[in-house]
C-alpha cells in the first residue's frame, strides 16, 4: 500500500506541475495576444484626469493656442511670399530684353519661391512703354517674357510650369508721358495660373 501511495503522490505532483505550467504559459500568451491589457482602461484614464485637475487641461489649451498661432503665422508667411512673387515686377532698359543685374536678383528670388511651390505654374507677361509701333512693342514684350522664361528654365524650373504672353504697350501701369512713367511700363509681370 505504501508503494501505491508513493506512486499516487508522484502522479499528483506531476499533475500539479503540468497544471501550473499550462496556467503560466496561457497567461503569457494572453498578454502577447491582447496588447490592450497593457494600456490603462477608460476608468483608469478618467481617474487620472480627475487627479491631474485643471492644470493639465489649461496646459493643453495653451499648447493648442500656441499651435494655432504657429499655423496662422506659417500661412501668413506663405501668403506674403506668394504676394511678393506676384507683385514684384522685373524692369528693362529702353528698347532692350536683356536682364539687368537687379532683374536677375529678383528672378533668383522667384526661382526659390517656385522651388518651394512645385505645384505652381506662372504666366510671364511682357510689357513695353508707348514708344515704338504696336507691332514692334508686341515683339519686344515677347522677347522680354522669353528672356525670363529662359532664365527660369536654366535654373531648373520645368518648362511645363512656364508660359509667356506679350501685351506690348496695351497695359501700362503708369499713363504718364515721361521717362519715369515709361520706366515703370518696361516690365515683365508674373501671374500664377493655379
Amino acid at each position: 500500500m505504501k508503494k501505491s501511495n508513493i506512486y499516487f503522490k508522484i502522479g499528483l505532483v506531476i499533475l500539479m506541475v503540468g497544471f501550473l505550467m499550462t496556467v503560466s504559459s496561457c497567461s503569457k500568451k494572453k498578454s502577447r495576444l491582447d496588447p490592450m491589457e497593457q494600456y490603462p482602461t477608460e476608468t483608469e484614464i478618467s481617474a487620472a484626469g480627475e487627479q491631474g485637475g485643471d492644470a493639465a487641461q489649461s496646459l493643453s489649451e495653451e499648447e493648442l493656442e500656441a499651435q494655432r498661432f504657429q499655423e496662422q503665422e506659417a500661412v501668413r508667411i506663405k501668403e506674403a511670399a506668394r504676394m511678393k512673387f506676384v507683385d514684384e515686377d522685373v524692369y528693362f532698359n529702353f528698347d532692350d530684353a536683356t536682364l539687368t543685374s537687379s532683374a536677375r536678383q529678383v528672378i533668383k528670388q522667384k526661382v526659390a519661391w517656385l522651388r518651394e511651390n512645385p505645384g505652381a505654374s506662372v504666366l510671364i507677361e511682357g510689357h513695353c512703354d508707348e514708344r515704338g509701333t504696336e507691332e514692334y512693342n508686341i515683339a519686344l514684350g515677347q522677347r522680354r517674357a522669353q528672356s525670363i522664361k529662359t532664365f527660369l528654365m536654366n535654373a531648373g524650373i520645368s518648362t511645363t510650369r512656364l508660359s509667356t504672353v506679350s501685351y506690348g504697350e496695351e497695359r501700362p501701369v503708369d499713363f504718364g508721358n515721361n521717362e519715369s512713367a515709361w520706366a515703370k511700363n518696361r516690365r515683365a509681370h508674373f501671374k500664377l495660373q493655379n
